[in-house]
């Protein structure tokens, strides 16, 4: 299969993972945030595994020390400005929410795909295993991503299908941003890209789902939520080693 078929292939499931919040509506609210828990904590230590041990050491070789590093800060800073001046809040926990924080939901949804496509397809480009890995991570936050979100957006007053319909719209940016770096792959350095995506899963990790981990007070809910994190970084570890 050709890089650029891969690149559409894992693009387009990507978008269609937008579609799994469905379930939110079919499944009680007990056993939905039953299965959070275990997806939020696989997502968090995927994440840290695609960027530690696959973004981060393809950006590295491929750029000197402080210009990756400022590239890995770009990515970490603008996401953390996005949530400090558009409120987007990646929370996996269902309740009400106004119209504008449902609009603002969607448009930090579209920025977050298509950076991501940018630095997954570029990741890939420059080293097939590593991108494999890296969408692997992304798409292990994309379900309970997809999940709490969906669920904002009905609780806000959204029709389901709406809340589908839209949540699928804002996934579709993920391939725009694959197509981008394909397109430029010729014209433009694509490690810089890889570091800003690696920023970008090192500041959701670390920022959204880490604490919602943290947050278990529960002996068993804290154990189980360390042991699917751990299974997630051993995993993307594991990926690497091989």
């Amino acid at each position: 299969m050709s890089p650029l078929a891969v690149i559409l292939l894992g693009s387009g499931l990507m978008s269609v993972i937008a579609l799994v919040g469905g379930i939110t509506v079919l499944l009680p609210r007990r056993r939905l945030q039953a299965l959070l828990l275990p997806l939020v904590a696989l997502a968090a230590g995927s994440l840290l595994g695609g960027a530690l041990f696959h973004m981060l050491p393809e950006g590295f070789a491929a750029l000197e020390p402080r210009r990756a590093g400022a590239w890995l800060a770009a990515g970490f800073s603008t996401f953390l400005a996005l949530e400090q001046f558009l409120h987007w809040h990646h929370s996996h926990r269902q309740g009400p929410a106004p119209e504008p924080m449902a609009l603002l939901i969607l448009l930090g949804d579209g920025l977050h795909n298509f950076v991501g496509g940018l630095g997954i397809a570029s990741t890939y480009l420059i080293h097939p295993a590593a991108g494999v890995a890296a969408w692997l991570a992304a798409a292990a936050h994309e379900i309970p991503q997809e999940l709490g979100d969906f669920g904002v957006l009905v609780h806000s007053g959204w029709r389901p299908r709406q809340a589908l319909l839209w949540n699928l719209i804002s996934a579709l940016t993920f391939p725009l941003g694959a197509l981008l770096a394909w397109g430029l792959r010729d014209s433009l350095a694509l490690a810089p890209l890889v570091l800003f995506a690696a920023g970008n899963f090192l500041y959701i990790a670390a920022s959204d789902l880490v604490p919602e981990i943290k947050a278990r007070v529960a002996p068993q809910e804290a154990l189980a939520a360390f042991g699917w994190f751990a299974v997630g970084l051993l995993l993307l570890l594991a990926l690497a080693s091989g």
